[in-house]
C-alpha cells in the first residue's frame, strides 16, 4: 500500500468533485472518521474498519464506492487497501486514501505532535508565573501543585485563555502582601486596570489560592473566609462594615485608637472597633495579661451595667467571628495575652469556637463539659438541642456531653458566673510603655 503519512499527502492533483461523489456522503461518515481516527493516532491505513449494525443506506454507499455488493451480516467491514487503490485509480485522490481523508475532512495533526504543541502552549502560559515564583520561594510548593493539578485548566480551559490571567497573577503576587494593607478594590484597579478583578472569578480564585500560601491561611469558601484571607494578605474587602465589640480594653497614648478606648475604658463604655482601625491604627496592648472573649453582646451589655470600669478586659465576637475580631485577638495573642472564651452551649456555639481555635489560641472560660453539667443542673428546661453535631477539640468530652443531654444553654443563663470572673479587674489606664 503507498504512503499513508498526512505530511507527504499534498492535495495538489486531487479531482475534488469526483471525490466528492465516491467518499463524501453521508452514508459514508463512519469511513471517513474511522480513517481519521488512525492518521490521528499515528498508525498505518491497513487492514479493514468494520460499521457494527449498518443500515441499508451505508452497505449501499459501500457497494457504490467499491463496485460490489459488502458480504451479508449485520457487519460492514470495508477494506483500506481497496479504497486506497480505487481513489488512485480513479484519479479522484492520485495521493490515496490518506489525502482524500484530508481534503474532506481538513488537515490532520497526529495525536502525540497534537499533544507535544499543546504542552508547549501551556509552559509558555505558565512562563511568567514561574519567573516570578523563581524570586519568591515560599511560593514553590503552591506553584509545584497548582502546575500538576490541573486548576488553571479546569478554570481557563485553554492556554489562550490562561495566558493573559497568568501574566497578570505574576504581576500581582510579587507585591503581595500588602503594608501597610490598602482596598482590595484599590489594589486590583492599580495592577490590572479593573477594581473589581479581585471580586470574583478564575483570577481571584488562583490570587486567594496563592495567598494562603504566602500567609499560612487555613482553606475554606464562604465571605468571611475570603475577607480574613484577603485581610491577611493586606487587603481590606470592607474596612468599615467589619467590627468588633469591645469593653475595658487597656488603651495606650501612641494611637488615636489605644486613647479612644483609654477614655471609653475610664466610664465603662463599650467600644467598637472597625477593621480599618485595626489595620491602619491598631491600639498597642501591654504584654501578658488576660482578655475575656464572649460570642454575645448580651454579655458586654451586662458587663458594662453592673460593673462598668471594673469589667476585666472583653471581646465579643456577635456570632461568627469577623476580620475585625479575629485581627483583634491576634493583635492580643502576639503580645502574650491569654484569650479565655466562652460561648452558647450549642452545635452552633461548638463550631464558632472551633473556628476560632483555628485562628487563635483559647482557653475555655467555663466552657467544658464540667461547665455544661453545672449549667444543666440550674436550668434543667432549657430548649433542645438542634442541628447536626460538632466537635469540641479544646474539650474532647463536651460534645459527647451535649448529645446525651439534648439542652442547649445560652450565654445569658450563665452571666452570673461570667460576671464574678469579669469583676476582678483593675480599672483600665492609659499605658504608657
Amino acid at each position: 500500500m503507498h504512503s499513508t503519512d498526512p505530511a507527504s499527502a499534498p492535495a495538489t492533483s486531487l479531482d475534488l468533485p469526483r471525490l466528492r461523489r465516491l467518499l463524501g456522503g453521508p452514508e459514508l461518515g463512519w469511513f471517513r472518521d474511522r480513517v481519521r481516527h488512525r492518521l490521528e493516532a499515528g498508525q498505518p491505513l491497513e487492514g479493514t474498519v468494520t460499521r457494527t449494525g449498518a443500515d441499508a443506506a451505508e452497505r449501499a454507499a459501500v457497494a457504490r464506492l467499491l463496485g460490489r455488493a459488502p458480504r451479508p451480516g449485520r457487519s460492514l467491514s470495508v477494506s483500506l487497501a481497496a479504497v486506497d487503490e480505487l481513489l488512485r485509480a480513479s484519479g479522484a485522490a492520485p495521493e490515496g486514501l490518506a489525502a482524500a481523508v484530508i481534503a474532506l475532512t481538513g488537515q490532520v495533526i497526529p495525536r502525540q505532535e497534537a499533544a507535544d504543541r499543546l504542552a508547549q502552549a501551556w509552559e509558555r502560559a505558565f512562563a511568567p508565573l514561574s519567573d516570578t515564583v523563581a524570586s519568591r520561594p515560599e511560593l514553590a510548593d503552591w506553584y509545584a501543585e497548582l502546575h500538576a493539578s490541573g486548576l488553571v485548566r479546569r478554570l481557563t480551559g485553554n492556554p489562550e485563555t490562561a495566558a493573559p490571567l497568568l501574566a497578570t497573577l505574576a504581576v500581582l503576587l510579587p507585591r503581595l502582601p500588602l503594608s501597610p494593607p490598602r482596598s482590595l478594590g484599590t489594589f486590583a484597579a492599580e495592577t490590572t486596570g479593573d477594581a473589581h478583578a479581585l471580586d470574583q472569578g478564575p483570577l481571584a480564585t488562583l490570587t486567594l489560592d496563592a495567598v494562603r500560601a504566602l500567609t499560612g491561611a487555613p482553606p475554606g469558601t464562604d465571605a468571611q473566609w475570603r475577607r480574613d484571607t484577603w485581610a491577611d494578605a493586606g487587603l481590606l474587602l470592607d474596612e468599615l462594615s467589619s467590627q468588633v465589640l469591645t469593653l475595658n480594653l487597656p488603651g495606650d497614648e501612641h494611637t488615636a485608637t489605644g486613647r479612644a478606648l483609654a477614655a471609653l475604658g475610664g466610664v465603662g463604655q463599650p467600644a467598637v472597633l472597625t477593621l480599618r482601625q485595626l489595620v491602619r491604627d491598631a491600639p498597642c496592648p501591654p504584654y501578658g495579661r488576660t482578655v475575656y472573649v464572649c460570642e454575645n453582646p448580651a454579655v458586654v451589655l451586662a458587663a458594662a451595667d453592673r460593673l462598668g470600669p471594673a469589667c476585666a478586659p472583653l471581646i465579643c465576637l456577635q456570632g461568627q467571628p469577623s476580620t475585625a475580631a479575629l485581627r483583634l485577638l491576634r493583635l492580643y495573642a502576639d503580645a502574650g495575652w491569654t484569650l479565655r472564651y466562652h460561648g452558647d452551649f450549642d452545635w452552633g456555639g461548638m463550631r464558632i469556637a472551633t473556628r476560632l481555635l483555628a485562628h487563635v489560641p483559647w482557653t475555655p472560660w467555663h466552657f467544658t463539659a464540667c461547665d455544661y453539667r453545672v449549667a444543666l443542673a440550674a436550668h434543667p428546661a432549657t430548649p433542645p438541642l438542634t442541628g447536626t453535631a460538632a466537635d469540641t477539640p479544646w474539650d474532647p468530652s463536651l460534645a459527647p456531653a451535649l448529645r446525651e443531654a439534648g439542652r442547649r444553654i445560652e450565654e445569658e443563663l450563665v452571666l452570673d458566673h461570667l460576671l464574678r470572673d469579669l469583676a476582678h479587674a483593675q480599672p483600665p489606664q492609659l499605658e504608657n510603655g
